[in-house]
């Protein structure tokens, strides 16, 4: 609870920062006046001794303006400097332009290593592609996946202190969504007769992954805008196996097709002899062309036909 209670104080501010150009004015003058407070005292120092503290104010000035030019900070759109003085939080700027803050204020970045940036923070929308893992999908069945997750920085003092690392935070976070999620659905339809599973209901996952990850993400300020399945296969040892059950379940299906077709075809063909008087036909004459009907619409080959110059009995 303590712990909790921390996390909650860590709240965004805004840091106090002035005009970059209204202090850049400032420290001009301050060098400026370092110089000419120095020349002074040096072209004194020989007739009078007392032009030796001009010397040092003039130096003492000089190292003033050097240290308030630290101060200033350049900030494009979509990016954020986060500040600490002497150890405390002390804002955060995220306005665009040409700005001074304290110099004795840090900045604070603990994913610039990751980022390949330097100390500022990016708020701009980013991709996250983590590696291929292999889960279990609802029926138990060892599958490989992977996730792509857009994402931005919200709140940039929850991503700085609330976490030690939010990209690494957010990596991991998202491993355990796409397990969590796995976990829930089959790979196809499932033999039940549920309709939803990875590979069919890709939105209704998404939207699920996104849910899940963004719960996580919360505590390190971080808004998840997307989160889709980038890969989806069986694993390597299965592979085969579920492609032939794949390949056996669609034979199936086309024969149901194919039978329901066909019994249709023979049903239209004895009801057209009959209503228009053709032939006559008894149950065993009936039952011989039906027969023979259905050899030909269901067979995997072309039928070879027989002509029949005889009675059949």
């Amino acid at each position: 609870m303590e712990s909790e209670k921390i996390l909650k104080e860590v709240e965004e501010r805004s840091a106090h920062e002035k005009s970059g150009w209204g202090m850049l004015a400032v420290v001009i003058l301050c060098f400026v006046a370092a110089i000419a407070v120095f020349a002074v005292g040096a072209a004194g120092v020989e007739s009078n001794g007392a032009f030796i503290a001009l010397i040092a104010g003039g130096i003492v000035l000089f190292l003033v303006s050097l240290v308030l030019a630290c101060g200033f900070k350049t900030l494009q759109p979509n990016e954020s400097y986060v500040f600490t003085l002497f150890g405390k939080y002390y804002g955060s700027l995220k306005r665009d332009g040409f700005f001074w803050v304290n110099p004795f204020c840090s900045t604070v970045n603990p994913a610039r290593a990751m980022m390949g940036t330097n100390r500022k923070l990016s708020l701009k929308a980013m991709t996250l592609n983590n590696e291929k893992q292999k889960v279990n999908d609802e029926e138990g069945n060892p599958i490989e996946i992977s996730v792509v997750v857009i994402w931005r920085i919200v709140n940039t003092a929850r991503a700085v202190f609330n976490v030690d690392n939010y990209m690494s935070y957010l990596s991991t976070q998202c491993d355990a969504a796409i397990r969590q999620v796995a976990r829930q659905y089959p790979y196809d339809v499932s033999s039940n007769g549920d309709e939803k599973s990875l590979r069919g209901s890709a939105q209704e996952v998404a939207d699920i992954l996104r849910g899940e990850i963004q719960e996580r993400a919360d505590m390190a300020g971080i808004e998840i805008l997307e989160a889709r399945i980038s890969h989806l296969a069986y694993a390597p040892e299965i592979a085969a196996a579920m492609l032939q059950r794949q390949q056996a379940s669609a034979i199936i299906a086309a024969r149901q097709k194919i039978v329901e077709g066909a019994v249709s075809m023979v049903k239209m063909a004895l009801d057209k002899l009959s209503d228009e008087q053709i032939v006559v036909l008894d149950d065993e004459r009936k039952a011989q062309m039906v027969s023979n009907l259905l050899v030909v619409l269901c067979g995997n080959k072309d039928a070879q036909p027989i002509v029949n110059s005889g009675s059949i009995y």
